[in-house]
């Protein structure tokens, strides 16, 4: 893992600009939001998630997530059908600020297109993109 200007960017996972992760699983992909995102929007108090067994879009909103600062969509990061859906974050929101990248997971997706993935950025590209969105 490592850490630009204190916001954490694990290995091995795959990231959207619209501060979004995704971690490989086999067949599944499980999704989240970045440490930056979190930070970002600071105390978050609520969060709105879809149902199991629908489906979500790729650049499309999914669900919300509400701070003390803000309400912020949650922008899918890729195409598929919802297979499980965190319901503990929803019922303990401040998760995604003790844990985004691991208790706090948002979804389990199987995508419709894997092909989909390579439009997202690497570990090396979302690096970079951090260190240019903190100057």
């Amino acid at each position: 893992m490592t850490k630009v200007n204190g916001y954490e960017v694990p290995e091995g996972l795959y990231y959207t600009k619209d501060f979004a992760w995704i971690k490989i699983e086999g067949e599944k992909v499980r999704c989240g939001v970045t440490d930056y995102a979190q930070k970002q929007l600071r105390e978050i108090v609520f969060v709105e998630l879809p149902s199991e067994g629908g489906t979500i879009k790729a650049n499309e909103p999914y669900g919300t997530v509400e701070s003390v600062k803000a309400v912020s969509d949650l922008v899918a990061p890729i195409t598929g059908k919802i297979d499980k859906v965190n319901t503990e974050v929803s019922s303990n929101p401040g998760l995604l600020n003790e844990d985004p990248f691991g208790k706090a997971w948002l979804l389990i997706v199987t995508p419709a297109n894997k092909a989909e993935i390579k439009n997202l950025m690497d570990y090396a590209k979302a690096v970079e993109w951090h260190k240019s969105l903190i100057k």
